[in-house]
């Protein structure tokens, strides 16, 4: 993605910089590091708009704000909105405007920025505020999402409010109520799509019309090239959790009226799009197997004449960006991995990942036959394109560097960088250039991991070993910027972060491989990379080391219930108790996807592999990250209940507790605590594996 000479560059500065130009990088480095997100090319693929991210000035949030930058590669970026909270940014398809999101009275609300000049004027005022805007082929009309509902509407036009006092006594009558970071769920809520004249609306927002009703959800709007319906996906199944996944794609007039089935599999669909020619659906996606897997791997069909086409049978790797690191940016829009046909109709092009990696690919839309447009060890985490499909702008980042814009000619395959948000921090430090490593496991099955060597290698010198398991389970590391393992690092520590069966990206067999046997033979898998690690002789086997956050956290508590050998661990945001778990999360397992019955009624199928259960043989002192808002993996079926194990025992353990943090404490939750977090982490392994006097943990 860069010139050889800077990736050559790049490593050298990784093994062996200059004393006294770099340093190791720290772990309040977080404060400084710059995010972009949100990739959006003109349409005429001049110029790319996109959200920057920073952390504000307290070091308890972050501020986004909008930026454009020139694709020839030679402009400086300016500024577009000073923020605070400014994202999604879409272009008007004359490329005169942009519209985005910015929050007013609590909801996030649409925007009209002109670029030849002005200020941005607000576009909608719905009591429960807009999703990004689809615009019109025309340019006239925007379609966005909004759970409005007409009580909302009712209540904002009264002149009295003194009588809206509203309970706040929920009443439940669904198993899945509540999601993490978001909390409770309103069931009267339902996620509608809604239009809106795309005018400068002036002094006054423009009125607003609900398009679609009803109890179902609808989502991911767009618009026929003729705009005479708008196209959306839906999953119309009551309580739907009782049903393996499945939803289909409709359409609807922009005025409202009955909707037409256009995509119905056996299946879910993931980010539909319309060919040119209005004839044929690109989508992602699987078919339901007759037996339910813990993991379904997403193929890319195309849709046409009533039936999907699967284009990649024959193409055993994930559909979309897929690579876990902890740098995404946070609060600044996810990662997207649209489905973009070419002009003429005869391919799509969309973000695949293999082995960790992930590029763009184009794929005859006919054939199936594949071509990549980008390769490289590095991961593509968002991407838009010109409406003929030539330019992209896309964000890509490396183990070495946060993410960054850049320009794809997709006839040229030539990659432009357009942005260097972090170059003059990163400039001054001394960071690893990860080992690719691949092992054969306990039944030849080859296993990837990476290996971060400490900063100032020494060979011949042993050093401290921490292995960094993964949650999921079904995710994968891969070639994306890790500021926990690079932290681990320049304190002195081998990282060891492997890929274990259960990870993703690595295809539908060896995915679903742990099926009811979860934890198993993957704790083998980490275990041998363990074992691969020490027999290259820099390694200190008394002083060993495991970490993991969910999924992870879960393979950390069943490793010290399963050996002796680490000499210290961290479990973040686990899972010690299935059955717990099976009655808690925000999400349910009423499928027999990862087990086969219920707690209730096959309690031992839960027991036995939940590492609370294992708990008289842990030995290997214990520290318990836990999110106190984590509805995830909450922490009385986790950390707590092992924690009150290992208590009862008198074993050395103990919680860190972050009050009104997530799931997401380690991707998105407040700067502090997320640097917080790494002390804790990093202290606790000084403590047990290097001997340091470190007292907060002691019992008082």
């Amino acid at each position: 993605m860069r010139s050889a000479l800077c990736l050559a560059l790049a490593a050298t500065c990784a093994v062996a910089p200059l004393a006294g130009q770099q340093r190791a990088v720290s772990d309040s480095d977080l404060f400084a590091f710059r995010w972009v997100a949100s990739p959006q090319i003109s349409p005429d693929g001049r110029h790319a708009a996109y959200v920057l991210v920073t952390v504000n000035a307290k070091h308890d949030g972050y501020e986004t704000s909008l930026w454009l930058v020139g694709t020839d590669g030679a402009s400086t970026p300016r500024r577009l909105t000073a923020g605070p909270k400014d994202g999604a940014p879409r272009w008007s398809p004359d490329g005169t405007t942009l519209a985005f999101l910015r929050p007013k009275d609590g909801h996030s609300q649409l925007y009209l920025l002109p670029l030849t000049g002005g200020e941005a004027q607000q576009l909608t005022d719905l009591p429960k505020g807009a999703s990004p805007a689809a615009w019109s082929p025309d340019g006239k009309m925007i379609a966005f999402m909004s759970t409005t509902t007409a009580e909302d509407l009712a209540k904002k036009d009264k002149k009295d409010k003194g009588d809206e006092s509203k309970s706040d006594v929920r009443v439940v009558t669904q198993a899945e109520f509540r999601a993490d970071d978001e909390g409770y769920f309103d069931p009267a809520e339902h996620t509608h799509i809604w239009t809106v004249p795309a005018g400068m609306p002036g002094d006054e927002p423009a009125t607003a019309r609900q398009v679609t009703s009803g109890p179902f959800d609808e989502n991911a709007p767009q618009w026929s090239r003729d705009g005479a319906r708008i196209y959306f996906a839906s999953d119309r199944v009551a309580e739907s959790y009782y049903y393996p996944p499945d939803n289909n794609v409709y359409s609807v007039p922009p005025a409202g009226g009955t909707l037409d089935t256009i995509v119905n599999i056996d299946g879910p669909v993931f980010g539909p799009a319309l060919a040119p020619d209005g004839q044929a659906v690109a989508f992602r996606g699987w078919v339901n197997p007759r037996a339910a897997r813990s993991y379904n791997q997403s193929d890319l069909f195309v849709w046409r004449d009533g039936r999907a086409k699967n284009l990649t049978v024959d193409y055993d790797f994930d559909m979309g960006g897929s690579v876990l690191g902890d740098q995404a940016p946070p609060r600044g829009g996810e990662g997207s991995s649209p489905n973009i046909w070419t002009a003429d109709g005869k391919a799509v092009i969309v973000a695949t990942t293999e082995h960790g990696r992930s590029n763009l690919v184009r794929f005859d839309a006919q054939t199936g036959a594949h071509e990549p447009l980008t390769t490289g060890d590095h991961a593509v985490l968002g991407y838009t394109a010109t409406p003929d499909a030539r330019r992209f702008a896309l964000t890509i980042g490396d183990p070495t560097h946060l993410p960054d814009v850049y320009a794809l000619d997709a006839e040229t395959k030539r990659l432009t960088q357009l942005t260097h948000v972090n170059d003059s921090l990163f400039a001054k430090l001394q960071l690893v250039t990860p080992e690719d490593f691949w092992y054969p496991s306990f039944d030849g099955k080859k296993i990837e991991t990476w290996i971060m060597k400490p900063v100032g290698f020494t060979p011949g010198k042993k050093y401290p070993l921490i292995l960094n398991i993964h949650g999921g389970p079904h995710t994968a590391y891969g070639s994306i910027f890790f500021h926990e393992m690079q932290w681990m690092a320049a304190k002195g520590y081998v990282v060891v972060y492997p890929n274990p069966r259960g990870s993703t990206t690595y295809g539908q067999e060896f995915g679903n491989i742990i099926q009811y046997k979860y934890p198993g033979d993957d704790y083998k898998d980490l275990m041998i990379a363990v074992d691969s690690v020490i027999r290259r002789g820099y390694v200190d086997s008394t002083k060993l080391g495991v970490t993991g956050g969910s999924g992870g956290g879960l393979l950390t508590d069943w490793a010290v219930g399963h050996t002796h050998r680490f000499a210290a661990a961290v479990s973040q945001r686990d899972v010690a108790d299935w059955l717990g778990f099976w009655y808690t999360a925000d999400f349910t397992l009423f499928q027999p996807s990862w087990f086969r019955s219920t707690p209730f009624r096959d309690p031992q199928e839960f027991l036995a592999r939940s590492p609370v259960r294992y708990a008289d043989s842990v030995t290997t002192p214990l520290m318990f990250i836990l999110g106190e808002e984590d509805l995830r993996a909450p922490p009385n079926q986790g950390g707590e209940a092992l924690f009150r194990a290992l208590k009862y025992l008198h074993r050395t353990t103990v919680q860190v507790r972050f009050p009104g943090e997530s799931h997401e404490l380690s991707r998105s939750g407040k700067p502090v605590h997320r640097v917080e977090r790494l002390q804790h982490i990093l202290n606790w392994f000084d403590k047990y594996l290097l001997g340091k006097p470190i007292k907060l943990y002691d019992v008082r």
